[in-house]
């Protein structure tokens, strides 16, 4: 979530979006320097940062407006004193706004994915499915697993695949998301399940922009390689 109490890092999110607004450098990445690839790439990852905010087109065009008034040293057209509390008023009333849309869309998929054949749904709401059963053991809560895993929005949009990475995972299950904690005891060495997340037992209302949007449902595949590090 966008704050403003680093005032240092404010600084730093006003420039480089400003340059990633109005980057005019090379078209292709062929054709930029490699300061240039830098300076396009702190624009893209500082971007996320306003992804709670939705901004439309028009709206983005406002922002730049600010932005380069304040990188230009130009008179402002609003007091930043006044104004600038407000935008972190604006982008949790913008991510609450988004929260309550999806939050409709996000249950009527749950109950959807829970009435599929095979699928079983816990008192938590999680959906489980097994693909492939394992054979080894389960873990427990406190254990370390290595796993592949490709996730999904609702409505197939990848987010996160271990599996395009062609590169397994491993983390401890305190480390997760609570449908993960859960999903993966039931789960023994060698299968692959897939678990349906209801918001609440995912990312929340916050989401994580723009990845994934406010009170998302998630459906990961998951095979748990192994137990142990």
């Amino acid at each position: 979530m966008f704050q403003l109490a680093d005032r240092r890092m404010f600084a730093v999110l006003v420039l480089t979006t400003f340059l990633a607004l109005t980057f005019t450098g090379a078209a292709t990445a062929q054709e930029m320097t490699e300061d240039e690839k830098t300076l396009y790439a702190l624009g893209v990852l500082v971007s996320k940062n306003l992804g709670s905010f939705a901004l439309t087109e028009a709206e983005l065009a406002t922002v730049t407006k600010g932005l380069s008034d304040g990188v230009l040293g130009k008179e402002l057209a609003v007091d930043l004193q006044a104004y600038g509390p407000k935008v972190q008023q604006m982008a949790q009333a913008r991510t609450e706004a988004a929260a309550s849309k999806n939050r409709a869309a996000a249950d009527a998929f749950v109950v959807k994915k829970a009435a599929e054949a095979g699928a079983e749904q816990t008192d938590s709401g999680l959906v489980f499915k097994t693909i492939t059963a394992g054979d080894g053991a389960s873990p427990s809560a406190s254990d370390r697993v290595t796993v592949h895993y490709h996730g999904t929005l609702s409505d197939g949009t990848v987010f996160d695949s271990s599996v395009d990475r062609g590169q397994p995972a491993t983390f401890g299950l305190t480390q997760v998301v609570p449908c993960w904690t859960e999903g993966l005891q039931k789960m023994k060495a060698g299968g692959k399940a897939e678990l349906t997340c209801p918001p609440d037992l995912a990312y929340g209302a916050q989401g994580r922009p723009p990845t994934i949007p406010p009170a998302s449902a998630l459906v990961f595949e998951v095979e748990l390689i192994s137990i142990g590090d």
